[in-house]
């Protein structure tokens, strides 16, 4: 059987000619490898971090203290995945460091792009919880990453209230592995 490179290169979802690290209001969400609740529980629609999600709210938090370009919005960290807002401001500082690309290809992040900032916020974190966990390798995320760029003020209201209700609606949210799917008799 021969292998086919098209045939396992997957499209990218993101903005085609877009400069991810112009200005700007980009909602996130990044979801653990194979959505495993790693980061806490929800109990009375309220977050309850665990270690693991301290280090997550640590690193998210770190974010914005480290890039002097990135404001944080609002954002919400569930036992298997992170929303969050990421404000991009014009103030002539550009990234800390420059990150090794995430790929095998000759494809590059540019640095202080939304992905560059996501490649190294989600490396931090796997490196500090494999340590923690005394392994080495083990995949914390999902390979990539959702991203809105968000466009006015009200779809930045519509997104900070989703956010902000997302421990509230984890019984019926798509990511919770024991969501109960009413039948359809």
């Amino acid at each position: 059987m021969k292998f086919d490179p098209q045939e396992h290169h997957r499209r990218s979802i993101r903005l085609k000619g877009y400069d991810y690290s112009q200005v700007g209001a980009y909602f996130v969400t990044i979801v653990t490898w194979q959505r495993e609740c790693l980061f806490g529980e929800i109990t009375d629609g309220k977050m309850m971090l665990n270690e693991i999600g301290e280090i997550v709210r640590e690193e998210w938090e770190r974010t914005a203290a480290v890039r002097h370009n990135v404001e944080l919005g609002e954002y919400v960290i569930m036992p298997n995945h992170v929303h969050g807002i990421l404000v991009f401001v014009d103030n002539g500082v550009g990234a800390t460091r420059r990150v090794a690309p995430t790929t095998t290809t000759s494809q590059t992040l540019q640095p202080g792009s939304l992905g560059a900032i996501m490649a190294q916020f989600k490396s931090i974190v796997t490196k500090r919880i494999n340590g923690l966990q005394n392994v080495s390798g083990r995949p914390i995320w999902q390979r990539n990453y959702y991203e809105h760029i968000i466009r006015n003020e009200r779809d930045m209201d519509r997104i900070a209230r989703y956010i902000e209700a997302n421990p509230l609606r984890w019984m019926d949210d798509d990511e919770n592995p024991n969501r109960v799917v009413p039948s359809s008799s």
